[in-house]
């Protein structure tokens, strides 16, 4: 018997062994942080949902940004990328596509996590917080030259749902990225930005939410993706360390 078989293959040993780092506290202060901003901004809207503390300006963003029915730029490519990721497009990639695409990749622990930020995220805090905050959505004013939502929108603006899966969408991508990519991080971190205005301006360019909505959601779902990318995160480095089943079979057939 060999001592590569006595020892074992390198590469599954590296799969059994946990990693036992320790989970960064600053992460879970920091999404502990956004959670409690978030908090502070619905209790702030709670309190007058007619006319907010933000209402100056929501109302001077709106006038600035919102269109009626007559634009083209709602109907673009890119503007219904936004609309579409946040519906029923973006819940199947995110429910259905992905996950399922990492157990095949043998990374079911990954799948476990993207699906848990999807149900706490966009499903649980997004709905609790419309229905108990119940702020009003932009209404048409014709007096002022105002436009109410330009699509077919449900109870509550705040937060903005679209916004929340945004931001989830963005730190759950990162988080699936291991730490020794760092280019793929840096290009991910570009991209998730502009994705996070593209969506605020988005929502608002539709009228279906007032400013501090957006960004109100993009803080919720951030502070849930990144306490539960914390609460994952030894699950995460062992997927991480371990390479795809596919490329070991390959490996040991070579």
């Amino acid at each position: 018997m060999t001592a590569a078989h006595t020892l074992g293959d390198p590469a599954e040993l590296q799969d059994a062994a946990p990693v036992q780092r320790r989970r960064p506290r600053a992460m879970l202060w920091t999404a502990l942080g956004l959670l409690a901003v978030f908090v502070l901004l619905g209790v702030g809207v709670y309190a007058s949902p007619e006319a907010p503390w933000s209402q100056g300006l929501d109302d001077a963003w709106r006038g600035l940004i919102g269109v009626g029915a007559e634009s083209v730029l709602p109907g673009t490519v890119f503007a219904q990328l936004f609309q579409n990721l946040g519906q029923l497009p973006g819940f199947a990639l995110m429910m259905i596509v992905l996950p399922l695409g990492l157990v095949i990749m043998g990374r079911w622990r990954s799948a476990l996590f993207v699906i848990a930020v999807q149900l706490a995220g966009p499903g649980l805090l997004s709905q609790l917080t419309k229905n108990l905050v119940d702020r009003p959505r932009p209404a048409v004013d014709a007096a002022a030259g105002l436009f109410g939502p330009l699509v077919q929108v449900d109870h509550g603006s705040f937060p903005s749902g679209h916004s929340v899966s945004m931001a989830t969408i963005i730190i759950t991508v990162f988080a699936l990225i291991p730490a020794s990519a760092l280019w793929a991080r840096r290009v991910w971190a570009v991209l998730g930005v502009l994705l996070a205005i593209g969506m605020v301006w988005q929502r608002t360019l539709i009228n279906a939410h007032w400013f501090t909505d957006t960004c109100a959601g993009l803080i919720a779902g951030a502070a849930v993706a990144l306490l539960l990318w914390w609460a994952f995160l030894p699950w995460l480095r062992r997927d991480h360390a371990r390479r795809v089943w596919f490329v070991r079979r390959s490996d040991a057939t070579g």
